[in-house]
């Protein structure tokens, strides 16, 4: 039998009942992300740790990066719903998700500058301890090493779509950024002070129409790939809803997992069991092999079960 939504309640308890702050903020009873390797503000990067954290809805609904930190060198289509993907990578391998944190970092630098009306370009120019603390990174001499290379995957990145941004389709293959460039290295040390990234026009022309969502900034502290696409997903998707429901066939479709697809049910169980995601946790229901994402926030739950009296059967019209 499905379980309802009340039960689930009970299940969890108080744990969901109050959903206190660090509930809320994906940590619960027993943390499983990275701990804050900055838990220290920095005076001078305060106010880019006061910015919302964006992403652009596309690249959340699509699998475009790798979710592995080995080298990934084979191309790879994604086609559903009329949508067409292809990505190819470089020599360097394909861009990972942790790669995807330059991007994440850039459209929300983008972003602020245009909620305060300021105009702005396809180039961005960062700081890179700056990056490295905002994403929670370490900040020795190879931090800054990874960072050059995640940025040479990003530019040697080709991506095909036929995914229109602000009304606009790419006719040609674009990298995942244009270019990148150091402008200034550090005295002494001689490493990257500051760096110049040119974004494509499709990611552009997204942050320019507001095809955006915000983050959870423990997102950066979540190590797992998978787990990092999960909750992209359930942030694309689920969004400030109650729940959404998904058969684990289409989840692993989505998600890029190139694990088969017993081996994908075993780690979504995993990550279910976890209970590391920011926002949502995960049900995996065994007898309609599908996932259920929901939300840690007891009150909406409670207001849900109120309001609606309806089970918690997972049926979204997905």
């Amino acid at each position: 039998m499905v379980e309802k939504l009340e039960d689930i309640l009970a299940r969890f308890g108080n744990k969901i009942a109050s959903a206190g702050d660090q509930d809320r903020a994906g940590q619960g009873p027993r943390p499983h992300l990275l701990p804050n390797r900055h838990p220290v503000r920095d005076f001078f990067i305060a106010d880019i740790l006061d910015w919302a954290l964006k992403d652009d809805r596309h690249s959340m609904e699509h699998p475009i990066f790798s979710l592995s930190k080995t080298p990934d060198r084979k191309v790879r289509h994604y086609e559903h719903n009329g949508i067409h993907v292809t990505v190819a990578p470089s020599a360097y391998g394909r861009a990972t998700i942790w790669d995807k944190d330059i991007l994440l970092y850039c459209v929300s630098v983008l972003t602020e500058g245009l909620n305060q009306g300021r105009e702005v370009s396809r180039t961005v120019r960062l700081r890179a301890y700056d990056f490295l603390v905002t994403t929670n990174r370490h900040t020795g001499g190879r931090d800054y090493d990874l960072l050059a290379a995640a940025l040479n995957r990003l530019k040697g990145t080709v991506i095909n779509t036929d995914i229109e941004t602000n009304g606009k389709r790419q006719r040609a293959g674009f990298g995942l950024i244009d270019n990148w460039q150091i402008i200034e290295r550090s005295q002494g040390s001689g490493r990257m002070s500051s760096v110049e990234i040119t974004l494509n026009e499709w990611l552009f022309n997204a942050i320019l129409a507001r095809e955006i969502l915000t983050l959870n900034r423990d997102y950066f502290r979540l190590d797992g790939g998978l787990e990092r696409r999960l909750y992209e997903l359930a942030r694309k998707h689920c969004g400030r809803q109650v729940k959404w429901a998904v058969s684990v066939d289409l989840l692993h479709k989505k998600s890029g997992s190139h694990a088969t697809l017993k081996k994908f049910r075993e780690l979504l169980k995993r990550a279910a069991g976890n209970d590391a995601l920011p926002d949502y946790r995960i049900r995996y229901d065994q007898e309609t092999d599908r996932a259920l994402f929901y939300t840690k926030d007891g009150e909406a739950l409670a207001k849900y079960i109120g309001t609606s009296g309806t089970g918690f059967d997972g049926n979204s019209g997905l």
